[in-house]
């Protein structure tokens, strides 16, 4: 009996150091994607045009790193904090952990280079070589044309400095050891051309990161069908939203839907004559970016939607808002 006592001992002996060691390594030695990239990039007009229209339109950068009114419908950006960061991520809104979108204008980013930008927005690791979690869907970024994202670091430079110091995000247990698993070296491509609209949509879409807020997760974990819908969105107020179902499903997606449909309700926002009604407690709210969204080219959501429609279709009929009890 005391051997076979010993021997468990012994073996939990050997689970707990190589468990350390494991946590250790994890922690010192990783994420590793390398060193930045050495490069200029050019600041052309042309360039800028272009940042601007992703950050602002496709890829939405500028919905999390900058501060949204969400007294007014679709919670559009204030005007004036473009790009301050600020904006809080936690475990009330189901995250594990607290995550706050950093400052990226010149402000902030002067003393970083074109490379340690290009990283962190394709791999996932910051200028100090932290693991940044993806709320920003780094993952999705680093399979997009590298030209588009440096686009989006000349916009980015072009931006007018905002003083604002954000506190730094603090993941939770386990999570501060999972996020260091997470960053990935990239894997580019090239943008497909136009004439292929699935194949051009299926890259908007993941530059635009959609399956990310229309697939269901649980702390950062995806437990649902790709773009199948049911993640929920908690407000202050105890209201919750929950993405909706966007496959082609006839009954709980968009089976049902026709390209105008679709291009109208984006449009219905990005029009200089809308605005945005007053949201008062309990009342339908949403996170979806409406009016940055909503100035995306005409061309380009015909794809989005070309691409969705392909799409495999699944029946998942999603509870859209439940107002606070």
């Amino acid at each position: 009996m005391k051997k076979l006592l010993k021997f468990i001992l012994w073996i939990l002996g050997i689970l707990v150091v190589g468990i350390v060691i494991l946590l250790v390594y994890v922690k010192t030695m990783l994420p590793n994607v390398g060193e930045p990239e050495e490069m200029t990039i050019k600041l052309s007009p042309d360039r800028i045009e272009r940042g601007e229209y992703l950050a602002n339109h496709v890829m939405a950068c500028m919905d999390c790193h900058s501060t949204r009114d969400f007294s007014l419908f679709a919670g559009p950006v204030v005007p004036g904090t473009l790009g301050q960061g600020g904006e809080i991520f936690d475990q009330n809104m189901g995250f594990p952990g607290r995550f706050i979108s950093p400052n990226i204008t010149p402000a902030k980013l002067s003393n970083w280079t074109d490379g340690e930008i290009f990283r962190a927005i394709t791999s996932g690791v910051s200028k100090d070589g932290r693991a940044l979690f993806p709320v920003m869907p780094h993952p999705n970024y680093g399979q997009i044309d590298p030209e588009d994202i440096k686009s989006i670091i000349a916009y980015l430079r072009s931006l007018p400095p905002i003083e604002n110091e954000v506190e730094k995000s603090k993941p939770d247990f386990p999570m501060n050891f999972i996020l260091n698993t997470i960053p990935k070296k990239a894997t580019f491509q090239k943008t497909p051309p136009k004439s292929n609209k699935i194949e051009y949509g299926k890259y908007l879409a993941t530059a635009a990161s959609c399956a990310d807020c229309h697939t269901k997760q649980e702390k950062g974990k995806i437990v649902g069908e790709p773009f199948a819908g049911g993640m929920e969105f908690q407000f202050p107020d105890g209201s919750i939203l929950r993405a909706k179902n966007i496959t082609p499903h006839p009954d709980t997606g968009i089976g049902y839907w026709t390209e105008e449909m679709f291009i109208e309700k984006f449009k219905t926002y990005g029009d200089s004559t809308y605005n945005p009604h007053k949201v008062g407690p309990g009342d339908f709210q949403t996170m979806m970016p409406w009016m940055l969204y909503g100035k995306m080219k005409t061309e380009d959501l015909k794809a989005i939607f070309a691409y969705l429609k392909s799409v495999k279709p699944v029946e998942n009929d999603v509870e859209f808002f439940s107002p606070a009890q």
